[in-house]
């Protein structure tokens, strides 16, 4: 009997995060219809035909209002990318210098090799001439 306790316990859990995860998608969907009929009803409140009907400067009206917001998207989208890209190459240009800073001491380290190959190359060769002379 505990271990059914248990076991309900432990399948509680598990789906503790499924729960939560489809309480916040319910609540946007649920804030994505409130806006959607504000918007209907601030349309609606436009029509001035007879009777509540739409008349043709409503429907242009309407259809320059989509528009707007169309293009209005298709700015805030080309901002978003604008950014993505500066990000990248910013992330581009910080390993490049991580890369130039590398061949620099790469650089620095065989030139100090070869100096110091050259001065230990000199002082064996002029103790070796000293040594026969």
């Amino acid at each position: 009997m505990k271990t059914a306790y248990f076991l309900g316990f432990i399948i509680w859990l598990i789906t503790l995060p499924m729960e939560a995860s489809g309480q916040e998608r319910l609540k946007k969907l649920i804030t994505e219809r409130e806006q959607l009929h504000q918007q209907w009803q601030a349309s609606e409140s436009q029509k001035s035909g007879l009777f509540g009907n739409r008349t043709k400067k409503d429907i242009e009206t309407t259809e320059i209002g989509y528009e707007k917001e169309d293009y209005k998207f298709i700015a805030q989208k080309a901002e978003e990318d604008i950014v993505k890209l500066k990000r990248a190459l910013n992330l581009k240009d910080e390993k490049i210098q991580s890369g130039l800073k590398e061949k620099r001491t790469y650089e620095w380290t065989t030139l100090i090799f070869f100096v110091s190959s050259m001065v230990l190359g000199f002082l064996y060769y002029k103790k070796r001439t000293r040594q026969v002379g």
